[in-house]
């Protein structure tokens, strides 16, 4: 992931020579390998003794479970390693600092929605966010995720189509949908800034729609120090972006439901969500009120409107005390981390077209740095693509068919 949200599947253009090393989608596989691999690392790199001994009570656990009970050093460890080696993601100078919350024994929507509530809280913190990450139980060997979150992010804004024009987030129709198809109640009037219910769903209960609570969801208003009409936009974005639909994996186990945040990088909200034709969609209307020349593209009209709304992001957040990074500062710390890395002796991994930022990226250190190892090794987190909604069997479903067979 970068600081914030880069990891939640936000489109970038792809490095064509990035080698995935995926685990196998068969939830029957044998992690007995990946396993013995991840607690060796975790026992050398922390200097623990008797690394034997817990090797051979793994491959124990597993001969008789398929699967085994990571400790909470070994899950806090891992959750750390899994940042520190995720390739997408500039911000891993801070993956020492990820603040693990261990809620593997939370079972049923109301415990997950109530744990999610306290997520944002505690990343939050007053504005000076902070990273977390929420696990809840490990995937069934056979079955597959015990609980999963539908929501890609846990604060989102609604997508509505109306006529040939959508009204809110172009990405987040499906979601909406969804939502709606479940008896969510939106407002009378729906608008570009409505925030969409959780969708929680888990192996023994149907999808529960909980509504965010409102007063731990943190909202800056846009406004440009030098433009007093950037106000009149009435735009707005959250403070705290909280990956829910990614898959961690930790040493063979698999968490589907694990949400973490970072805190934005700027462009993040400012390139990427504002401008984007297939998002708010803002660089015209920006440039009309700019007074630029929208058909002279030699103007560079797109590149100084998206410039604009980026120093309004930047000023917004800053005024309302809320955390949030620019990609300059953020290319330059990344490159302390990769000679960190280096002397530590481990590989710089890395996928060089979503490290570098889109407003100014020529002149980020980052942008120069190419020998990024492009594996994708474990713990790290995993994209969790799913059939579209309401087309494949429930948790609760899957659970109980495995049970059925024995």
């Amino acid at each position: 992931m970068t600081i914030g949200s880069a990891a939640s599947g936000d489109s970038r253009v792809e490095n064509p020579t990035s080698q995935t090393i995926t685990p196998s989608d068969d939830t029957a596989e044998d992690p007995s390998e990946e396993a013995v691999e991840f607690i060796s690392a975790y026992y050398q790199e922390q200097k623990l003794p008797h690394v034997t001994k817990r090797i051979t009570d793994v491959l124990s656990e597993i001969a008789t479970t398929g699967t085994y009970w990571q400790t909470p050093g070994e899950l806090t460890y891992g959750a750390k390693v899994a940042w520190r080696q995720s390739v997408r993601c500039i911000g891993r100078i801070r993956w020492a600092g990820l603040k693990v919350r261990d809620c593997r024994t939370v079972a049923t929507a109301k415990g997950i929605s109530n744990e999610l509530a306290e997520h944002l809280r505690l990343a939050d913190n007053g504005g000076r966010i902070r990273s977390v990450l929420t696990v809840f139980a490990a995937d069934h060997p056979q079955a597959g995720p015990r609980a999963r979150i539908w929501n890609d992010q846990l604060i989102r804004y609604g997508g509505w189509q109306r006529d040939d024009e959508i009204v809110g987030d172009p990405s987040q129709l499906d979601m909406t949908g969804a939502a709606l198809k479940l008896g969510w109640q939106p407002p009378a009037t729906p608008g570009r800034f409505d925030i969409l219910p959780w969708v929680i769903e888990t192996a023994t209960e149907e999808p529960t729609l909980v509504d965010p609570p409102r007063d731990l969801v943190r909202e800056i208003r846009l406004t440009h120090p030098d433009h007093a009409w950037f106000a009149d936009l009435q735009l707005r974005w959250h403070a705290l972006p909280v990956i829910a639909n990614m898959r961690l994996r930790i040493g063979g186990v698999d968490y589907s439901c694990a949400p973490f945040n970072g805190h934005y990088l700027s462009d993040e909200i400012g390139t990427r969500n504002m401008c984007d034709a297939a998002r708010y969609n803002q660089l015209r209307p920006v440039a009309a009120r700019l007074g630029l020349d929208t058909e002279d593209e030699s103007s560079l009209w797109r590149e100084h409107a998206a410039l604009v709304i980026n120093q309004s992001v930047i000023h917004s957040f800053r005024a309302a005390g809320v955390r949030i990074s620019v990609p300059n500062n953020e290319s330059e710390m990344f490159m302390r981390f990769c000679n960190g890395e280096t002397r530590e002796g481990r590989p710089v991994y890395g996928d060089w077209s979503w490290i570098n930022g889109s407003v100014g990226w020529a002149a980020l250190h980052a942008v120069h740095h190419r020998y990024y190892d492009t594996r994708i090794p474990n713990p790290n987190f995993w994209p969790a693509p799913r059939a579209p909604f309401f087309s494949e069997p429930t948790l609760r479903e899957r659970s109980a068919a495995p049970q059925q067979e024995g």
